[in-house]
């Protein structure tokens, strides 16, 4: 049964210029999606879309049947939508805990619960609760930032390649939180710029060129598509 539906989405930042043109997606529930393709290919700037912080000037998005198109980022947050950026995901002059309670200011009354869950998916957050997020590496920055998604217990978490800048190790941590994080029955949709790491953990994949869909398939098969391969992962993806 499908969660979230994007049906042919027309959206950019300036009048008369458009990123994404024509964009379908799909995600089910507990579904981990990958988004790749090359850079400007709209792979960001769709996940924007889906949250409300690039305007959509035609086309649908639906959550559980319900057209949530344009709804302000808050909104959809409380409809059960997680989103972590890139960059600046993390308040660097807070603590992880303090952190973590502003990922729940819509429930606050739920803290122990989601804390408890959230820890129990990253223990290293809860050992430190009381050290500053500026202080942690590009790694443990990225677990807060999901983490801190996770607080509201959302059915739909948008990822926005969260392997940048880290390290093969934290990048390997990082994938296989998020690999859990679906199997817990959240569902994914990530853009990843490591696109071969991406199609390996996921589920389905969507490859976009030039704001429209070009590819779409299971992770396993595009990974032997020919195309994509010659196109987007190179012959030394293997």
């Amino acid at each position: 049964m499908s969660l979230l539906t994007a049906t042919d989405i027309t959206a950019g930042y300036l009048p008369g210029i458009d990123i994404l043109n024509g964009i379908d997606l799909e995600v089910t529930e507990g579904e981990l999606v990958g988004i790749i393709g090359p850079n400007g290919a709209g792979k960001s700037t769709l996940l924007k879309s889906l949250f409300g912080l690039v305007e959509i000037r035609s086309g649908a998005v639906r959550l559980g049947g319900d057209d949530i198109t344009g709804l302000p980022a808050h909104v959809l947050v409380g409809r059960g939508i997680g989103y972590v950026p890139q960059r600046e995901n993390v308040f660097p002059s807070l603590t992880i805990d303090e952190n973590l309670r502003m990922g729940l200011y819509l429930r606050p009354k739920q803290w122990a619960e989601r804390y408890d869950y959230v820890t129990e998916l990253f223990p290293l957050l809860g050992e430190r609760g009381d050290q500053r997020a500026g202080h942690l590496s590009g790694g443990e920055r990225q677990m807060v930032a999901m983490a801190r998604a996770l607080m509201m217990g959302p059915s739909v978490l948008l990822l926005d390649e969260p392997s940048a800048g880290l390290s093969p190790m934290n990048q390997d941590v990082v994938f296989a939180r998020v690999r859990d994080i679906a199997d817990a029955g959240v569902a994914i949709v990530m853009v990843e710029q490591n696109a071969s790491r991406c199609l390996q953990i996921c589920d389905r994949g969507y490859v976009l060129d030039q704001g429209r869909n070009a590819y779409t398939d299971t992770g396993d098969a595009l990974l032997e598509d020919p195309n994509v391969i010659a196109l987007y992962l190179g012959t030394l993806h293997r």
